[in-house]
Order: structure tokens, then sequence, then C-alpha cells
């Protein structure tokens, strides 16, 4: 499953939490501007795995990572590698929204003041851009200066990404970004994932195997620690070869 163009992958990857391993030499190849679905039952590794892509794991106690992780073909686990300049190129949505508790305005341009940008009239431009992407600009565009916690939670998510985008990612990485979400806000997100892909890498984690289906082009499904089949999304969900993954999305576990 290695492929010298993909956008991100991971090769023999391990990953143990103290002495259990949770990740079982996972080999995995995420195409560039595709959205790749991870499916499986809780517990299987897959937010894990999806972790390993911007080293969020390496930040937890106890945790040791061996393998490889290449972004553009370069292993971000190098010495020589800016974890900071990493998850710039890489964000990340959460399961629950997490805004900051200031204005909408600044939660957007909190990425850009980082970076030594702080022109109003250049925050502004890339606030616009961002929110338009997020799908969320005409919602907001009147009351930038309204906290975004007031925002409902659908909107809040999208805040989140938008947020993201500000940054200009490459890689853009979803844990199960609409399982809080009502089902209208859950289908403006995912609309929103469709549209993203036309210029963003999208690797995201869902219960949802319809959600999957809807937004996916490749899916993945883990069961215990590894990686047991991987395919395009239409093939995977009708006429997958392994018997675990049909027990999977039939139902008969999970």
């Amino acid at each position: 499953m290695n492929n010298e163009s993909a956008k991100i992958e991971t090769r023999d990857l391990n990953l143990f939490y103290g002495t259990t391993q949770a990740l079982k030499s996972v080999s995995l190849s995420v195409q560039e501007r595709e959205v790749t679905a991870l499916i499986g039952p809780s517990g299987c590794g897959k937010s894990t795995w999806l972790r390993c892509l911007n080293r969020m794991n390496e930040m937890i106690p106890g945790v040791s990572i061996n393998g490889g992780v290449l972004l553009d073909g370069v292993d971000i686990y190098g010495k020589s590698v800016d974890a900071v300049e990493v998850r710039k190129r890489i964000g990340m949505i959460f399961q629950k929204s997490n805004p900051f508790p200031q204005s909408i305005f600044e939660n957007i341009a909190y990425g850009m003041r980082l970076q030594g940008i702080n022109k109003h009239a250049d925050l502004h431009v890339i606030v616009e851009r961002s929110l338009r992407r997020a799908a969320l600009w005409d919602e907001v565009k009147d009351v930038l200066k309204k906290s975004a916690l007031a925002l409902s939670g659908g909107q809040q998510q999208r805040l989140c990404i938008a947020r993201a985008l500000a940054v200009e990612p490459s890689v853009l990485l979803m844990d199960e970004p609409a399982s809080a979400l009502d089902p209208l806000s859950t289908s403006k997100i995912e609309d929103l994932i469709c549209e993203l892909k036309e210029s963003c890498t999208i690797v995201i984690v869902t219960h949802n195997m319809q959600q999957a289906a809807r937004v996916s082009d490749k899916t993945a499904f883990f069961f215990e620690g590894e990686l047991i089949e991987f395919g395009a999304t239409d093939i995977l969900f009708t006429a997958p070869t392994k018997r675990k993954t049909e027990d999977y999305i039939t139902g008969r576990f999970g």
C-alpha cells in the first residue's frame, strides 16, 4: 500500500501505550485531494492512527512510536522536523468543537497573529476567505465581534474548520467531526468536506458508515490495531475481500 505519489502515508507504523500495542504495522497511503474515511469498532486504532499523522500522540506520556509517517515523502518524525510546522501543514478538527472564548474574528486570526501578521486589513482578508471556505461567512459576516461561544454547535464546528484553514494546511484530519451535531448541521459538514477536497487532502474518522459512503473516495477498515482492508469506498462497501470487513459493515459486530 506504499505509494511514492502519496500525500501522506504510514509505513509499518506501530504504537504502544506503555506495553499495550494499539497499532500493529499499519501501512496506508492517502492520495492528494481525496477524502479517506477510517471505520471500525471503538478502540480499533483509527483515531490513534489519525493522531500519528500530526504528531499528537507523542504528547501522551508513555507512548512509543516506530515506523514511518511521511508527508510529501518526508518523515515527519525526523530529528530535523519541527512538530509545530507539521501541525500547520496538517490541521486537526476534533469530535467536540473547541472555539476559543474570543470573538469570531479573533478565533480565525489567532494563527495569523502567531505568525506575526497583525495588520487588520490583512487579517480581515484571511478571516473572510477562511470563513467562506468553511461555508460560514454569510451567517456571521455581520457579527464578527460576537463571541464564538454564542454560535450554534454546527456553526462552532465550521468555525473550527475555518480556523484550521486560515493557515493554509495541505492536509485536514477530522476525528468524528459531526458525531455531536444534528442532521442538518451534519449535512453541512459533509457538503463542506466534499468542497474542501478540491484544495485539501482529508482524512476522516467516522462511526457512521453511511457518512463514510457519502463523503469518501477511499475507506480503511481497522480492527484491533490492524488495518484489515483498504480500497475504493464503493467497492469496499459492496464487495469487501475480507470476512471481518463484511461482518462489520453488515452489522454482525461493532
